[in-house]
């Protein structure tokens, strides 16, 4: 059974900084490329960032040259860096695998930008 727990989230100043972290179990974690997705009420979950098995990473426009996507294979864990966060960055995270496992989704975590 596969299980992602996202934590981390809560609420940040616009232009602050926040750290996600994802803890998996139940994948082989350290042959899976991994992503961070965000969603929003009403809207499409996208995908924020991939980190693959061998740590290349790819961005969504909208958030590259300020978050930063890595892993820790030892301990089954992905992390999400945000910097520079916006209003616009307000949503629900998620960590999945990618292509995205349907089954595998967790709670998310919210990060909510306002001041």
């Amino acid at each position: 059974q596969v299980q992602l727990v996202e934590s981390g989230g809560g609420l940040v100043q616009p232009g602050g900084s926040r750290r996600l972290s994802c803890a998996a179990s139940g994948i082989i974690f350290s042959i899976n490329t991994m992503g961070w997705y965000r969603q929003a009420p009403g809207k499409q979950r996208e995908l924020v960032a991939s980190i693959h098995p061998g740590g290349r990473t790819n961005y969504a426009d909208s958030v590259n040259g300020r978050f930063t996507i890595s892993r820790d294979n030892g301990k089954n864990t992905v992390y999400l860096q945000m910097n520079k966060l916006k209003a616009a960055d307000t949503d629900v995270y998620y960590c999945n695998t990618f292509p995205a496992g349907s089954t595998y989704w967790g709670q998310g975590t919210q990060v909510t930008v306002s001041s």
